[in-house]
């Protein structure tokens, strides 16, 4: 009966939601509602850059938040923040359970930065108990929380996931793609859980000249956590570059 009153609940807010976006608003309404939404947004990218600032060099760790701390990928995530934090990295996710907890443990774990940027949803998340308290920023808006991973980050490392990380994989792939930010590494974890994807992307993207056959080279599929450290450790060693802390 309980569950059938959420399901009914979420439902009619899905309908309201629908139901106002057809609503002719006046202007008094669009300068009161939209004004504060505009402050809002503000707001949130001020907190951001204000805590972010001199974070130093991270990597992101995106993945599911429904992983099990039993299952394996989420103890190999554990096991690649851990040693990214050895080779002088800090390590920031997107602050929620599953793979999320996994990279903020492994960095907590090594004594290194460990950085949430955190989401309000329905039914997930709130902010694991791993991350740096000074290092925790909780956000309403996705795009600003995007913009954040993005700008704080020098590489990204894919663990498998659903609609979430997919859409935090093709937003930084797009990025590097336009040339809109540089070419920072980015490592898909698992060979069996994205081989098919990749697959797809050669065969039909390519196929169909969505995207250049070299635009797959943007991408690093490996299996282990020395292997995803390597990838990051790689790039930056080419360009003569190292962590500064």
């Amino acid at each position: 009966m309980a569950k059938e009153k959420i399901n009914k609940g979420s439902s009619e807010d899905e309908e309201l939601k629908i139901r106002k976006a057809f609503v002719d608003k006046d202007w008094a309404q669009i300068k009161s509602s939209d004004s504060w939404v505009i402050f809002k947004v503000m707001s949130e990218f001020v907190e951001g850059f204000e805590k972010l600032a001199k974070i130093g060099p991270c990597v992101t760790i995106f993945g599911s938040a429904r992983t099990d701390p039993h299952h394996s990928y989420y103890k190999i995530a554990e096991e690649i923040a851990f040693e990214l934090v050895h080779h002088g990295y800090g390590v920031i996710t997107g602050g929620g359970p599953g793979i999320m907890e996994a990279g903020n443990k492994g960095a907590h774990r090594a004594g290194g930065k460990s950085v949430g940027l955190n989401i309000f949803l329905p039914h997930e998340q709130k902010g694991n108990i791993y991350i740096d308290p000074e290092k925790l920023i909780s956000f309403d808006y996705f795009f600003v929380r995007k913009v954040m991973f993005v700008k704080y980050s020098q590489g990204f490392i894919v663990m498998p996931g659903g609609f979430g990380t997919m859409d935090e994989l093709t937003e930084a792939l797009t990025l590097i793609q336009t040339k809109k930010i540089g070419r920072f590494p980015i490592v898909l974890v698992g060979r069996e859980f994205w081989g098919g994807m990749i697959d797809w992307f050669k065969q039909v993207l390519v196929g169909e000249k969505m995207i250049d056959a070299d635009d797959l080279n943007l991408i690093n599929l490996v299996d282990s956590p020395d292997e995803a450290v390597k990838v990051i450790d790689d790039f930056y060693s080419k360009y003569l570059l190292s962590p500064n802390f």
